[in-house]
This record gives structure tokens, C-alpha cells and sequence, in this order.
């Protein structure tokens, strides 16, 4: 099994913070996620000072896109952006649109599957136009409701498709086991590094538990 790539969430509307965390728990890390509402508060200058720092991170923006798919990525694609998200239940044509400037750039796009009724329908559609990460996504509200990523990752792992799945939504280290078995090649983590006493240390628990899972 190959090893599933670790996303750490930057969620911190800090832009000094931000950059401060980065540094912490880089050594355990593969892709640095600048979420939805630090990008918003922060821009585009965020994504030029990480790429400079990172150089050997992949680094995603969460814009979330849901209209002009080109035109709002291709800025941060340009920036420095290794991966942009675009909402799934934006239509294909934004979709598309995402794509088109990911091109231009050698970059990818992960398609958001948050709130998407037909998952399945819409990461097939999504990969015969180029995109290559599908993400799995359960939100804040909906984690507060009691749900969880697990059963829409087993069924988008298990459509088949050549891309990557993504996964986000509350994961901790006593899912990261069922979150790698159930088929998961990017395991996002937030709030459970950021929220630890020494993010260092719950990076590289996180790791650990992640190369044991997938060995």
C-alpha cells in the first residue's frame, strides 16, 4: 500500500501564527492546506510566503471556488499553488474552468465533495475533465451534528477512479487506521495538531500512526 500523503490544515486567521505553525510541524508533513477562511483573511501574499519557506511541501489553497473557476485560480496558481479546490456543486463548467488554469500551470485540482447529493456521479464526471484528487469532506457544521467522512470515502475510494482521494472531517489518531484502510491517499488533519499542546508532537504522532497503518 502506498503510503497516504499527510495535509495539515492552516486555519488560523493569523498570518504570523500561521506561518509559525508551519514551521513546527513541516518535518512530518507532505501538504500544507491554507483553509478556506485564512486564505480570505490573508490573500494571496500568504501562498507567496509559504511557497518560499516550503519548497519541499505541496502547497494547497482552499479557495472553495464556485464561480469563474479560471480566473480566480489561475492568481493563485500563478502564486505559487500546488493544488486549488473547487466545490463540487459549482457545475461542471467551474469546474472546468479550475482545470483549464491548473493546466497552464503543471498544478492539480481537488474537487470539494462537500454538500454534493450524488458524490459518486460527480467525482466521475469530475475525473473524465482532469481533475485529480477527489476530496472527501465532512464540515465543521455538519461534524457538530454528529457526522463523520468514513461511509463517502469508502464509496468514492471504491469508484475506481485515477485519482487521488482526499479525506477531511474531524480525523484524529483513533481513526487514522480506519481512515487509511477505507482508502484514503491524503488524510487531512486539523484541529487535532493545531488544538494539541505541542503540534510538533501530534505531527509526528500522526505520521507514525499513518506509516503503521499503511505498511
Amino acid at each position: 500500500m502506498a503510503r497516504p500523503l499527510i495535509q495539515m490544515a492552516l486555519d488560523s486567521l493569523d498570518f504570523d501564527q500561521t506561518v509559525a505553525l508551519a514551521d513546527k510541524v513541516a518535518p512530518y508533513v507532505d501538504i500544507f492546506e491554507i483553509g478556506t477562511p485564512c486564505i480570505k483573511y490573508n490573500g494571496i501574499n500568504l501562498v507567496k510566503e509559504l511557497r518560499q519557506r516550503f519548497p519541499n511541501q505541496l502547497l494547497l489553497v482552499d479557495l472553495k471556488t464556485m464561480d469563474a473557476g479560471e480566473y480566480e485560480a489561475g492568481a493563485f496558481y500563478a502564486a505559487g499553488a500546488d493544488i486549488c479546490t473547487v466545490l463540487g456543486v459549482s457545475g461542471l463548467a467551474t469546474i472546468g474552468g479550475v482545470i483549464k488554469a491548473a493546466k497552464k500551470y503543471s498544478a492539480e485540482v481537488q474537487v470539494d465533495l462537500i454538500n454534493v447529493p450524488n458524490k459518486g456521479e460527480c467525482a466521475r464526471e469530475s475525473a473524465k475533465l482532469g481533475a485529480q484528487i477527489m476530496g472527501v469532506h465532512t464540515g465543521l457544521d455538519a461534524q457538530a451534528a454528529g457526522q463523520t467522512p468514513f461511509t463517502d470515502l469508502a464509496e468514492v475510494a471504491n469508484l475506481g477512479l485515477n485519482v487521488r482521494v482526499s479525506v477531511a472531517g474531524g480525523i484524529k489518531p483513533a481513526t487514522i487506521d480506519q481512515t487509511v484502510k477505507a482508502g484514503a491517499n491524503i488524510i487531512v488533519v486539523g484541529a487535532a495538531i493545531y488544538g494539541a499542546a505541542c503540534p510538533a508532537t501530534a505531527a509526528k504522532e500522526i505520521r507514525e500512526l499513518v506509516d503503521a497503518a499503511s505498511a
